[in-house]
């Protein structure tokens, strides 16, 4: 039978195991008479295991933040508009999909699996209808108190990582990452989700362009049965 040991017993076991994080045995008369203090104290001012332990646990623990993503959590339609002329005039691409949020871990991260038609430009330069597939994991990072996510599609082989913040007065979530499409061409991304309602959200995508955030994606997105 397999036994899954949680990673926060792994690292208390490793912290304690380590030299510099030992506990003294050795007792004095001051220690001696005021146990609690012992307890706290930890040689060479290294942070005291069982404090340590305490605070990982504390960390662990699911909070608003956790909820406000797994509110999201069901299935979806989307329409996507994309521009992809240089031409501020230009009409953008448009297609439709359709998108599933799972929230896992008990609540503390969600997965966002994606599945689309596009139609991309091949080497003849013609358009041709291609599937697209994307996924995705965020969470609430209790430390950083950032949100983070992670995303990878079907058209590159990267991952895309993101740090975000959350206003409650405009139900908006930005998040920003940064990614590498072709070799040294790195991109400054933001993305702006705005939650309408329980069953409408939207997403904005902006590259940062010459020091000028230029809105290249647009997604709207309606839930599937009406929460």
């Amino acid at each position: 039978m397999k036994i899954s040991i949680p990673l926060t017993i792994i690292l208390f076991a490793s912290l304690i195991a380590t030299p510099s994080f030992a506990q003294v045995t050795a007792t004095s008369p001051a220690g001696a008479s005021s146990p609690s203090s012992a307890q706290a104290a930890a040689p060479s001012g290294q942070p005291n295991p069982q404090e340590m332990m305490k605070q990982m646990m504390e960390l662990s623990k699911l909070n608003e933040n956790h909820k406000l993503l797994t509110d999201l959590d069901g299935n979806w339609t989307y329409t996507i508009k994309f521009w992809m002329n240089p031409d501020p005039n230009a009409k953008p691409q448009e297609s439709k999909g359709t998108a599933v949020r799972k929230s896992f871990m008990d609540g503390r991260y969600c997965t966002l699996d994606v599945t689309g038609k596009m139609e991309m430009p091949g080497p003849d330069g013609k358009k041709n209808e291609m599937t697209f597939k994307g996924h995705g994991i965020e969470g609430y990072d209790n430390v950083k108190k950032k949100f983070v996510g992670s995303w990878v599609d079907n058209m590159g082989t990267g991952i895309m990582l993101s740090e975000g913040t959350y206003d409650p007065a405009t139900k908006t979530f930005t998040y920003n990452s940064e990614f590498e499409a072709m070799p040294g061409m790195k991109q400054q991304i933001r993305e702006v989700i705005k939650v309408t309602d329980n069953n409408h959200h939207t997403l904005e995508w902006y590259e940062n362009r010459g020091g000028q955030d230029v809105k290249t994606m647009e997604i709207n997105y309606t839930r599937a049965g009406k929460k």
